[in-house]
């Protein structure tokens, strides 16, 4: 293949574009398929436009709008004139969408029709050049105003180390951040993942995750485009539509709540799964059980991989080998993986320790956060990314926890997921969350927020005792609290943060409940 012009992302995935412009990228079920020859034109449009607003290669385009095929059209168009694509949590108030605008200050903003009226004020306050609207079916001004443009774009040359998009992290220590990610970062991971899944022109991705967050934006559409391959594109999660469109598929990517979610129904049987070559899990820890259970229900093992906003993806389970429930395989090829000591930095071995990772796939920083960049990059390079875990005998990793979320008891560290596993593992228990919460005498006191499964009953006690073999004692909730849902985000997550708020009084003087142990 000849060397290409530029290291702009778009460039590098057109060179992989089928030869037939005609060949399906994105169906929309009872809506319209486009094709590759399509996303060429309206990319083109769409790119064109921003170019007569004045949008410049470094320039922000903030995105907050439903998923839609024109919405994805908006990224590939971003890439297409090197400006820097924003996109927005579609939950994020207005208050929250202040803040983003004005820390990113983006030329452009894109938003729901809906929403035009409330977010002027906001845009203008925060000197963004061009407010502009984009709905579901295309409705809003944004289509309009591109549908008078060429068809036609020759892409803005990029540098590898250009940016190509940040994305906000939740700001659970303090305001979001934005991570910057470049054309290299994304192209990397595009190239890395299609090799590593074995991904070829002839898959269909059944693709219902939001497309505002790494999953479904970088791995699942990157991936694909590097493949020439083709998604069925779902606006939501439904669980009946993904047993309704899963004939049609041989490939979906998913959170732990989509597998979870599918067993729950009697229509999902091993017939429905059987041509699916790959199903992918992230976003979430996805809990032994569930793994075990789909494996029984289909005969696949789900691949769980492990990323994050600031790196895209760092570690997967193999397509050829033993997918070990619980763990999130081995380093992606390119990416060196390693456990240190949070305070020392010393690296570790068969220890629990914080994971680092480097690689072509690692961010370039925060945006206008020179101090906490530096503060989470070692001298060598390596990212510090937060998450705990250990890497056994054969090189899996296992993920336990957030830093974050570690628990110290009266002076003992305990592994959130060390202790979820064991109570999931229980009957009558679908869904389990470990948080510390303050404890006089302890400091923090282990507490197991438990969903039943439907219909079951459990007591506190009763877990306590099924578990007292299990695990140390200082490991031992000293409370279950029996709840009907977790909190989550819209990727799946459980909100431990709401959960620790929640319950932080649970052991204060007056609450009169006594402790579980």
């Amino acid at each position: 293949m000849p060397a290409l012009p530029s290291d702009n992302l778009f460039t590098f995935l057109r060179a992989r574009f089928p030869a037939n412009p005609d060949k399906a990228f994105l169906i929309e079920p009872d809506r319209r398929t486009w094709s590759y020859g399509d996303a060429v034109e309206q990319s083109a449009r769409l790119a064109n436009l921003f170019v007569s607003l004045g949008v410049a290669p470094g320039d922000r385009i903030a995105v907050q709008v439903e998923k839609s095929a024109e919405a994805l059209m908006v990224y590939l168009a971003a890439l297409r004139v090197g400006a820097v694509y924003l996109p927005l949590n579609v939950a994020y108030t207005s208050n929250e969408v202040r803040y983003f605008l004005g820390d990113a200050e983006p030329a452009i903003f894109i938003c729901r029709p809906d929403d035009e009226a409330t977010m002027e004020g906001i845009a203008d306050n925060a000197g963004v050049r061009h407010l502009i609207s984009l709905g579901t079916g295309g409705e809003g001004t944004l289509m309009a105003l591109a549908a008078g443009q060429g068809d036609a774009f020759e892409d803005v040359e990029r540098a590898s180390d250009d940016l190509a998009a940040i994305l906000y992290t939740s700001g659970t220590t303090g305001p979001a951040k934005g991570a910057m990610l470049t054309h290299g970062n994304l192209r990397s991971n595009a190239e890395t993942l299609r090799e590593y899944w074995r991904f070829t022109a002839e898959d269909r991705l059944l693709h219902a995750l939001p497309i505002f967050h790494t999953h479904g934006l970088f791995v699942a559409t990157n991936v694909t485009l590097a493949a020439g391959a083709s998604m069925i594109f779902l606006p939501r999660f439904d669980a009946g539509e993904l047993v309704r469109h899963m004939p049609e598929a041989t490939v979906m990517m998913g959170v732990p709540t989509f597998y979870v979610r599918l067993l729950d129904r009697p229509d999902f049987t091993p017939d429905l799964a059987a041509h699916i070559r790959l199903f992918v899990s992230g976003s979430a820890p996805l809990s032994a059980e569930t793994h075990k259970a789909f494996r029984e229900r289909t005969g696949h093992a789900i691949l769980e991989r492990y990323g994050m906003t600031e790196t895209n993806m760092n570690s997967s389970n193999p397509y050829e080998g033993e997918r070990i429930p619980g763990s999130v395989g081995f380093p992606l090829p390119g990416i060196a993986l390693r456990v240190t000591d949070p305070e020392t930095g010393r690296v570790l071995h068969r220890e629990t320790g914080v994971i680092e990772v480097r690689g072509p796939n690692v961010f370039k920083g925060y945006w206008r956060r020179p101090e906490k960049t530096a503060e989470d990059f070692r001298p060598d390079g390596f990212f510090i990314t937060g998450d705990l875990g250990h890497i056994d005998e054969r090189g899996y990793v296992f993920i336990v926890g957030r830093a974050k979320d570690l628990i110290i008891s009266g002076g003992f560290n305990v592994y959130p997921a060390e202790v979820e596993a064991v109570i999931e593992a229980l009957d009558g228990v679908a869904e389990c969350a470990v948080i510390g919460v303050p404890h006089r005498d302890l400091g923090e006191a282990v507490v197991a927020v438990v969903k039943p499964v439907a219909g079951a009953t459990i007591e506190q006690t009763g877990i306590i005792a099924a578990i007292n073999d299990d695990l140390a004692r200082f490991k031992q909730p000293r409370r279950i609290v029996l709840v009907d849902e977790l909190p989550r985000n819209v990727m799946g997550k459980i909100q431990k943060k709401e959960l620790r708020e929640a319950y932080a009084g649970l052991f204060a003087p007056q609450a009169d409940a006594p402790d579980a142990g």
